[in-house]
């Protein structure tokens, strides 16, 4: 679930709906990603669902985002992408999605790592340098 960064449980009302993710990181920061700006689908609920727990807040990964598969996009401050990596988790684990990240975010240009569902491309949530 996007608002929530969390999974939805039995009996919840949910939606799917179209989401820009770099459209408010862009009129924050001013970057322009151009042809990278994309709209994608959003899992959310429709009812207030209090957002993120405190801490995902604080900065711990949420684990209703984990998955056995993920996908991670790094873009520069200008919104251009500068890389990814396929994340594996479960028995055949390549590494932790936070190492991932930590490796991603070593390049310095990279501002950005937004973490997407393999199967369906769903946007799940975004990291942003410190």
């Amino acid at each position: 679930m996007r608002c929530c960064l969390g999974r939805s449980k039995p009996g919840e009302t949910v939606a799917l709906v179209s989401y820009a993710p770099l459209a408010r990181w862009a009129e924050q920061t001013g970057a322009k990603p151009g042809p990278y700006s994309e709209v994608g689908p959003v899992f959310i609920h429709l009812e207030d669902c209090g957002g993120a727990a405190p801490e995902v807040a604080e900065g711990a990964f949420p684990e209703g985002v984990r998955g056995k598969h993920r996908v991670l996009r790094a873009y520069d401050a200008e919104g251009s992408i500068r890389g990814g990596r396929l994340v594996v988790e479960g028995a055949e684990a390549t590494a932790a999605i936070e190492d991932e990240l930590e490796e991603l975010y070593g390049d310095p240009d990279v501002a950005a790592v937004h973490v997407r569902a393999v199967e369906y491309g769903c946007f799940l949530m975004e990291t942003r340098r410190r």
